[in-house]
């Protein structure tokens, strides 16, 4: 390329010239007549995306409807550090330019300006941290259990009975809303992925929230995890999240300011997903890798990434000690072309664990094997040590689960990384939700897992003896139960998106079971009642949600507040149902466009991952989720009890 090109795609680039942004401008022919060239990043979407996201259902990945509502920076970084580094490699920077503008229409990285309209002044600006925590990790307390009371909540079951909007607040370029936030006495801490930012909400005031402080990324990389939060030895309260790079990050939570980042990258495909949990000595943080996503390229050299745990020193981010789920990778044969195919791999750890400092033991899920053998604890249910990292039992749930995206039960030869039948069961089943530590009203404890399998797991803690499970259909490679469950009253609150076929050497799948919310009895493993939903594509819905006739279940992680189950749906639907009995409450349709309090145009959509909380009178839910050919999204949205 001449040096004067060069300087041209390097001023547009940083300028946002229209001329690499936009389409070409038309051309006459030699009629007369004009033509309109195609943009230069359609030929390279075409090569090197389409295959995938133009099927985002079979290959996991977002819709090209939703890449174009993205951010230039979330896919500048996926193109270059993150998921699809590998297959851009190929790619200069004067085409990964074409490729983002091409998608996005942007050219440069969008400046986040909104919250300074929506600053708290002086009275409202200090965070108090002397309030309690009400919702200090994922499952909101140390068991996980994903249940607030009334005064958690400000809300009574009475109050849930009838809601009305109070307010919503959208996200510029963000096309889901899907992480948890976390709650110390009235002000929210939110991470907004693709917005690369935490946001510290003061919601004093039910009808006027307004922004205490933002942290941005230093890097610009999206967030994942939903954060933690807990006091540290040395008295300071702060909140550890991570992101999509397995960066971690911890600030103080009365200012958001930095006290350390520490990337915990091994592998070339690390990433961090589930909510690391704060405790006075240590903060312990789950590793997982979506390498499963990118083995199914023969240029990816599969596969060598596992799952890890790491217990860090608060103040600084020292290791403190180290759990592996398997050994590293070593090569296993000939893949076909003279290149070896590695194993083990796989075993990520998708959830946020459960800490039992009583008992001195952290309780995690794992994900599938992406690469013979199928090391035993994939697939499995995993108790290691607090005090030193080292495993005390494991159950795996599925064996010979050897999964890469795209490959297919009986992949075609070309797919030199794929695993073929009956070597794999190539189901995905793996544990993405996180575990609960449930005490029974007989005092007893129990850990509880829902796997993607639509399997209930009732565990020992101490030995991890199976003491039931339960089959609800056999499940879908985004559930079955995906996201999470949440425990009241000797019940398991139990979301299931897809019911699915029988699972192999399991009970056949009784034909009433629906996608929807089922009670499950803590003691016994029966089922107390089920809440099913039916596809919802009347009324034009078919035309507004991504695939309605398929995309209705319950996949994200339900709340219980005062006994009341909110839980929302693929197809946008936000439900409140009673506890007991399973009748619903309420249904309220989030796909429409809103009107915000920050001047940002909003727009809902599916409902999954884990937004639903309780604080001060308000019900909060996201809405909005663009990956799995689902329905984008950037509302985060407050209701309140109608007067």
């Amino acid at each position: 390329m001449s040096i004067i090109r060069k300087l041209a795609v390097a001023t547009a680039v940083l300028f946002g010239i229209a001329g690499v942004a936009q389409a070409q401008t038309p051309t006459p022919a030699s009629n007369g007549t004009a033509i309109t060239l195609p943009h230069p990043g359609q030929p390279i979407y075409r090569q090197y995306c389409a295959a995938c996201h133009d099927k985002p259902e079979e290959t996991k990945s977002p819709a090209k409807a939703t890449l174009e509502a993205m951010s230039f920076q979330s896919i500048s970084f996926a193109l270059t550090q993150g998921k699809m580094h590998v297959q851009a490699a190929a790619l200069d920077e004067e085409q990964r330019g074409q490729l983002i503008a091409y998608l996005t229409g942007a050219t440069k990285r969008t400046m986040e300006t909104w919250s300074q309209g929506m600053m708290c002044g002086i009275a409202r600006g200090n965070v108090d941290l002397k309030a309690p925590a009400t919702v200090a990790t994922f499952g909101f307390n140390e068991r996980n259990t994903r249940s607030l009371t009334a005064a958690d909540a400000g809300l009574t079951k009475a109050q849930l009975a009838k809601v009305d909007l109070a307010w919503a607040i959208a996200f510029p370029d963000v096309t889901m809303i899907r992480a948890q936030g976390a709650v110390v006495g009235k002000t929210l801490f939110l991470p907004v992925a693709e917005a690369a930012a935490m946001y510290a909400f003061d919601l004093s005031d039910p009808a006027k929230p307004c922004v205490k402080w933002v942290y941005n990324t230093p890097n610009g990389a999206p967030l994942r995890s939903s954060p933690g939060y807990g006091v540290i030895a040395d008295g300071r309260a702060v909140l550890a999240f991570s992101g999509l790079d397995a960066t971690v990050h911890v600030v103080e939570a009365a200012t958001g300011k930095s006290l350390w980042t520490k990337n915990v990258a091994s592998y070339s495909y690390s990433t961090t997903t589930g909510t690391p949990r704060v405790l006075k000595d240590r903060i312990i943080v789950p590793v997982s890798q979506f390498e499963i996503l990118s083995a199914s390229d023969n240029r990816v050299p599969c596969c060598t990434n596992h799952g890890f745990m790491l217990s860090l020193e608060p103040a600084t981010g020292g290791q403190q000690w180290r759990y592996d789920t398997m050994p590293d990778a070593k090569p296993i044969r000939d893949r076909g072309d003279g290149k070896m195919l590695l194993g083990p791999s796989g075993a990520p750890i998708w959830n946020s664990p459960v800490v039992d400092e009583k008992r001195g033991l952290i309780f995690f899920g794992t994900g599938e094997s992406n690469s013979p053998p199928a090391h035993p604890n994939t697939d499995a249910l995993i108790a290691v040590s607090l005090s030193d990292g080292k495993q005390v039992w494991s159950h795996q749930a599925l064996a010979n689960d050897i999964y890469n995206s795209g490959c297919g039960l009986n992949p075609a030869p070309e797919k030199l990384n794929c695993v073929r039948h009956p070597e794999t069961v190539y189901l995905d089943y793996d544990f993405g939700a996180s575990l609960i530590l449930g005490k029974l009203k007989n005092g007893k404890d129990r850990v509880f897992a829902g796997q993607k399998s639509g399997t209930l797991w009732a565990m020992d803690p101490d030995t991890g003896k199976v003491l039931f499970r339960r089959d609800i259909g056999g499940g879908a490679t985004n559930g079955g139960i995906h996201w999470g469950i949440a425990f009241l009253d000797d019940t398991v609150y139990v979301p299931i998106s897809v019911v699915g076929a029988q699972l192999p050497g399991g009970p056949p799948v009784d034909p009433a079971l629906k996608p929807g919310l089922y009670a499950i009895d803590a003691n016994t493993g029966d089922i107390k009642w089920m809440f099913g939903v039916d596809p919802a594509c009347g009324d034009g819905r078919d035309k507004k949600v991504n695939r309605c006739e398929r995309h209705y279940g319950f996949s994200g992680a339900p709340t219980v507040i005062d006994g009341v189950v909110v839980t929302g749906s693929l197809d946008g639907h936000l439900y409140a149902i009673d506890g007991k009995t399973g009748k619903l409450v309420w249904k309220i349709d989030t796909v429409q466009n809103y009107q915000t309090l920050n001047g940002v145009a909003g727009k809902g959509g599916s409902i999954d991952g884990a937004s639903i909380l309780g604080v001060n009178g308000l019900l909060i839910s996201g809405s909005g989720y663009g990956m799995f050919g689902q329905t984008p999204g950037n509302v985060l949205l407050g209701f309140r009890p109608k007067k």
